[in-house]
């Protein structure tokens, strides 16, 4: 398995190699070794989840206050257009997000760490999504910044063709940096 460093600090590309014959392909999708040679626990992992989404579906961009969450994820049926933004404030990266290309094709996992925001847009008819995270789910550490926030100009592939009303109502971008700047609301890895 090949880890790249991508130009966000600390998020990682883990590019396996399938083998393929007659009967189609046989591929890893995750190796503890390889992750412990990325400096990852991989003991650490304590969640998978999937989810399942349509053509043109937004998920996010979603994050953790706390402790945070950082997370493994990876396409396996379709194609995703995986976007990360560096929330951490002390990062050398931050506030500048990378977009990857995930499908059951490339079968590449992308390690995301505690303190970035997390969405992606469905490419495919069905895009099923598998994470593994590194802690329980606290929904009263949830943080949400709008996936069409204009300081931020992502830019989605698709027509948009639905988003949770959630996420509809997401905060700012410039709202979150403002929380992170507030003393009150000091944040201690993660968004």
């Amino acid at each position: 398995m090949h880890v790249r460093q991508t130009r966000l600090s600390g998020v990682l590309l883990f590019e396996p190699t399938p083998h393929t014959d007659e009967r189609g392909w046989f591929s890893r999708t995750f190796d503890a070794a390889s992750v412990a040679d990325a400096g990852i626990d991989p003991t650490g992992f304590v969640q998978d989840s999937q989810s399942r989404s349509l053509l043109g579906v937004i998920r996010g961009l979603h994050g953790r206050r706390g402790t945070g969450e950082a997370k493994l994820v990876r396409c396996a049926h379709g194609a995703i257009h995986d976007v990360v933004v560096d929330a951490r404030p002390d990062s050398p990266t931050f506030g500048r997000w990378e977009a990857f290309t995930l499908d059951d094709t490339n079968l590449a996992s992308l390690y995301i760490p505690r303190g970035c925001l997390h969405g992606f847009q469905a490419l495919t008819s069905i895009a099923d999504t598998c994470y593994r995270i590194d802690a329980h789910h606290d929904p009263t550490q949830d943080v949400a910044v709008r996936f069409d926030d204009p300081e931020l100009g992502i830019r989605w592939p698709l027509e948009v063709t639905l988003v949770s009303d959630k996420d509809r109502r997401a905060a700012s971008w410039s709202a979150l940096r403002a929380q992170l700047r507030d003393a009150s609301a000091t944040v201690s890895g993660p968004v």
